[in-house]
């Protein structure tokens, strides 16, 4: 570990520089003994097993549909090669990635969303991004081949294998073209794009391989080293970089990689495997071995936020925080490690570009990690402040419900759901279903929704069949889930004491022409009377707005709505400024803010 990682603690006032073994000693004397969950009555527990009708349990949320898989991207549960993966969103379109290609369903109407196509094209874990007229899409498997055949590419040295960044150009979406793709050395596990403000011409792809390395017979330039616990200083191994792959809008076909930055090495020695280098035979505070290894040599997910040019790398054994100012040559801000953490997985920002949220994706996804026996800070989401360009914990957030051993359930892939005025992710954990949080108080994350199913039965009805949510995301107004083994969920959002209809109105209201939850844009809202009311309805639901004075502004807000459109326009727009004025007295900024914002665009 180098000089500068701070590690990760399980109480918010312990944020010291740390050694290694002096944090694992601390960190687990402060661990409790046995894993708390918050309701043992949670309807969650004891869900009947089945595939397409196993028993659900929901809160604060509606299933709007559930459209299973089909040929040609169908198996049985734990097959493999037929798993559905992460997704974007283009238009009025969903793009479900699969370890056998890619599927395109409409999404026009949420609670009846129809596959229009599907796109054979093997290679796994077939992550998709969309930018304009372009989808990207991951592979790594060996099986992936230059012309998407489904023969496989057998071998050591295959020149007909294709592993790295695919490219197709989606412009007649019902016929996609694939384009030259970028070959790299440890193929594409997961990718991400990143925007350069000084070139509108250009996106860029940040990289990540997690497989061995190929030969050089099939890609010059790859180097396999040993990874190793001694300074590696010579030579330009594989191992301990990302790959940035530089696009041309103009000419998508002439992609290439233009750096391989050294994002993890040592400012002090110049090693390049600087971070945390665990080899086998470390134990996890559970004491098992990580699975995976967290050695920080390649990363797993990066997410961007442009409009602070960051990224968030989630690096197997460290989460960074880069500067991506000039996109060819990130430069790293901050790193932390955890002794409770086996791999640091995904990464999400929240709204401001303030927080960040880096899950741990403990036993790969494939393996119970939600049990009864599991500590919360296992499996888990970690929070971080971001405070002068350093990375501050703040506590652990984990699914609040046991999860059996018959399922595979961990912190997984979500998105912010942009409520004005609070920080809520949208989350999936596998066979542990969705959770939706609130950390606008990083300290204190709390559920406010949630949807799971029983544990899938087929085909081993007693052991463990691969399946869940693997990725949620918020998109114009509703929640969409790629299932593993079921297929494709949408979920809505309902009222409740812990998020008022005004809120998930105003939610709504941000329409995006497309979404990639790596690519984080910074959300907006235009002035409304959803926003204005939430910021009301948070006011009171904090105790800051009530009584005489909470009636007064509930009802000015009310007359005005109804004024505005009428000949007693200007009427309205007189009640929403004294209201203004009233919040602004009560000193409630956000809530004056946006009454008087809503009465400047009406005039």
């Amino acid at each position: 570990m180098s000089s500068n990682a701070a590690v990760a603690a399980p109480r918010r006032g312990v944020r010291r520089l740390l050694a290694a073994a002096g944090a694992a000693a601390l960190l687990a004397a402060l661990l409790p003994s046995a894993a708390a969950f918050a309701d043992e009555t949670d309807p969650r527990i004891g869900l009947a097993p089945g595939y397409h009708d196993a028993g659900q349990a929901i809160s604060n949320m509606e299933k709007l549909a559930s459209v299973p898989r089909v040929a040609p991207m169908d198996a049985a549960p734990g097959n493999f090669g037929f798993v559905n993966s992460d997704l974007a969103f283009t238009g009025d379109h969903a793009i479900v990635g699969n370890f056998n290609g890619f599927q395109v369903y409409d999404i026009s109407d949420p609670a009846g969303p129809t596959l229009r196509s599907a796109f054979v094209c093997p290679g796994g874990q077939g992550d998709v991004s969309v930018y304009g007229d372009l989808l990207f899409m991951s592979v790594e498997e060996t099986r992936g081949r230059i012309d998407c055949g489904t023969q496989g590419a057998p071998g050591a040295v295959n020149l007909e294998r294709f592993r790295g960044v695919r490219i197709f150009d989606i412009s007649d979406i019902d016929n996609p073209v694939q384009l030259p793709g970028v070959q790299t050395c440890r193929g594409s596990h997961t990718h991400t794009l990143v925007e350069d403000a000084n070139d509108p011409n250009t996106i860029y792809v940040y990289n990540s391989g997690t497989a061995g390395v190929r030969s050089p017979l099939e890609v010059a330039g790859c180097e396999n080293a040993a990874l190793t616990q001694a300074p590696v200083t010579t030579g330009n191994p594989t191992q301990w970089r990302i790959d940035v792959i530089a696009v041309p809008l103009d000419a998508p076909e002439t992609a290439a990689v233009v750096s391989q930055p050294r994002i993890f090495t040592d400012p002090e020695t110049g090693a390049y495997n600087g971070l945390n280098n665990t080899l086998p035979g470390a134990q996890h505070p559970s004491g098992t071995n990580y699975s995976p290894l967290p050695n920080t040599n390649t990363c797993h997910d990066i997410t961007s936020f442009p409009a602070k040019q960051l990224v968030a790398g989630a690096c197997q054994g460290d989460g960074v925080l880069l500067d991506t100012t000039d996109p060819v040559n990130p430069v790293r801000l901050a790193n932390v490690s955890d002794p409770n953490f086996s791999y640091w997985h995904s990464a999400t920002f929240n709204n401001d570009g303030t927080k960040v949220v880096f899950t741990d994706e403990w036993g790969g996804g494939t393996s119970a990690r939600c049990r009864v026996t599991d500590q919360p800070e296992w499996g888990a989401d970690a929070l971080f402040d971001i405070v002068d360009s350093s990375l501050q914990f703040a506590s652990y957030y984990k699914l609040p419900v046991p999860q059996t051993v018959q399922e595979n359930c961990v912190a997984h892939n979500g998105s912010i759901v942009p409520v004005p005025g609070r920080d809520i992710l949208v989350q999936a954990w596998y066979q542990g279903g969705v959770s939706v949080v609130d950390f606008t108080d990083t300290a204190n994350p709390v559920e406010i929704a949630y949807f799971d199913r029983g544990p899938i039965n087929t085909p081993n009805p007693t052991g463990l069949n691969l399946g869940g949510l693997w990725s949620t995301y918020w998109y114009n107004g509703n929640v969409f889930g790629t299932e593993i083994a079921r297929g494709f969920d949408v979920f809505g959002l309902t009222a409740s004491d812990l998020l008022s209809q005004n809120e998930i109105d105003a939610a709504s209201e941000v329409q995006l022409d497309e979404f990639n939850a790596q690519l984080q844009p910074q959300l907006t809202w235009a002035p409304s009377f959803a926003v204005a009311r939430s910021y009301y309805d948070q006011a009171v639901r904090s105790g800051e707005l009530s009584g005489d004075v909470a009636a007064e502004i509930q009802k000015a807000i009310d007359k005005a709505e109804r004024f505005v459109d009428g000949p007693q326009h200007n009427a309205g727009l007189r009640q929403l400024e004294n209201a203004a004025r009233a919040a602004d007295r009560l000193g409630l900024a956000d809530l004056s803010g946006a009454l008087g914002e809503l009465a400047e665009s009406l005039r």
